[in-house]
């Protein structure tokens, strides 16, 4: 019964101010819910087998709230809203209103203001979202603490649905191999502006309030003020695909920095398991989203690959003359079962293991039971051997794709 999982997290310690107030489901497991310092408020609704709540979490203390199978780290406070099979690690704070969907992972200490809706969001720690944010498909990093973090300012939105009823639209804001060291300048993306995804953003960029990006910004330590907009119109052919290297560039490298990232977390993550199976779990669940987002990725590219018979037909009929980019669009169409397995093939991989190695070494000799201080605490050689074992297995994985396409 409800009102008996109710009354058996009263028991272990839960704050619960008005339990007649509380849902939790039939398949929540209250043993996968921390007695230490959790708060459920009223109007607070926990679904999901895979829910864990761990230590010292907050929940609903600004308005309703609604989980579905997500993994709450320790300290944690979500204020209100509605959370679906996302992982939130330790510290993680995100104000009322939110719509956080499937797949996020939001590491430490990162952070939202109100009426933020994510999907497929990854954060890296201390990456901090304002308020009235629509920010789907975007890996974002850069920063070194509390203070020195990357941004994105309130009303920001990522564009990632085109006129060609696609998603291959991920924006990468930073890097894995480089962000996760925690040394990298911080980004800032003023507010009232947007990004038409998929594009890339370098470490050290600041982008003025109300623009919006549309290409890449590759030169760190530069402030992009964009220009005075001219309307102009130009004829529209759904399907035509003129920039579709480009497009399988960004996408292809998006997807090899999140197994880069999946390996990150096996390898290197997996060591600050303690004994506490709730933190365990919430480490499972984080490798689960990475999965997921890889899952996600190939799959937007996958439909943009059914789509190049057709694009080939009417890049013929328009321009009356062969398409400059007929042949990669064949491969991409005729060869996508070899670039599917590419991807599964290349999660596997574990980089050059003497670099690794090294890297590691570094970390035990100087490691403590905190993930952020143990990273923080690295030298930079070891950050250096790090970042090129992380470099190279996206390296090899774009290596792989890109020589089926017969990309350079």
């Amino acid at each position: 019964m409800v009102e008996d999982k109710i009354g058996a997290l009263i028991s272990k310690g839960v704050n619960i101010p008005q339990p007649q107030s509380i849902f939790i489901s039939e398949e929540v497991e209250v043993d996968n819910i921390s007695g230490r310092s959790v708060t459920l408020h009223p109007e607070v609704r926990i679904y999901g087998k895979d829910t864990i709540i761990s230590d010292g979490v907050n929940l609903g203390y600004e308005g309703p709230l609604t989980i579905y199978n997500c993994q709450i780290g320790r300290e944690c406070r979500l204020s209100g809203g509605i959370f679906q099979s996302s992982t939130f690690l330790k510290g993680v704070k995100i104000g009322p209103e939110a719509h956080v969907r499937e797949g996020c992972l939001l590491e430490e200490y990162s952070r939202c203001a109100h009426c933020v809706g994510i999907k497929h969001t990854i954060l890296f720690p201390y990456v901090t979202l304002g308020s009235l944010i629509n920010f789907c498909d975007c890996l974002m990093a850069g920063g070194t603490d509390r203070k020195n973090h990357s941004e994105v300012g309130s009303s920001y939105i990522h564009f990632n649905y085109t006129p060609n009823q696609d998603k291959a639209t991920a924006t990468l804001i930073g890097d894995v191999p480089r962000g996760v060291m925690l040394d990298q300048p911080p980004i800032f993306l003023g507010g009232q502006g947007g990004i038409v995804g998929p594009v890339r953003i370098e470490f050290g960029v600041v982008v003025a309030a109300g623009v919006i990006v549309r290409k890449d910004l590759l030169k760190s330590g530069r402030v992009y003020m964009g220009s005075t907009s001219i309307q102009r119109d130009i004829p529209f052919h759904p399907l035509l695909y003129s920039n579709i290297k480009r497009i399988l560039r960004l996408n292809i490298n998006y997807i090899s920095n999140l197994i880069s990232l999946r390996r990150w977390y096996l390898d290197v993550r997996y060591r600050f398991i303690d004994n506490d199976p709730l933190e365990k779990g919430i480490l499972i669940g984080a490798v689960k989203k990475i999965d997921m987002a890889i899952d996600e990725r190939v799959r937007r590219l996958r439909e943009v690959a059914e789509k190049m018979p057709d694009s080939i037909r009417i890049n013929r009929e328009i321009r009356k003359s062969e398409d400059p980019n007929h042949r990669i669009k064949e491969l991409l169409f005729e060869r996508w079962a070899q670039i599917e397995d590419t991807f599964s093939e290349s999660r596997e991989l574990s980089g050059d293991i003497s670099i690794r190695d090294q890297f590691l070494s570094h970390l035990d000799r100087g490691r403590s039971y905190e993930y952020i201080d143990s990273i923080r605490s690295l030298s930079e050689d070891a950050r250096r051997y790090g970042t090129q074992w992380l470099k190279g297995i996206v390296e090899e994985t774009n290596y792989r794709v890109f020589s089926i396409l017969g990309l350079r």
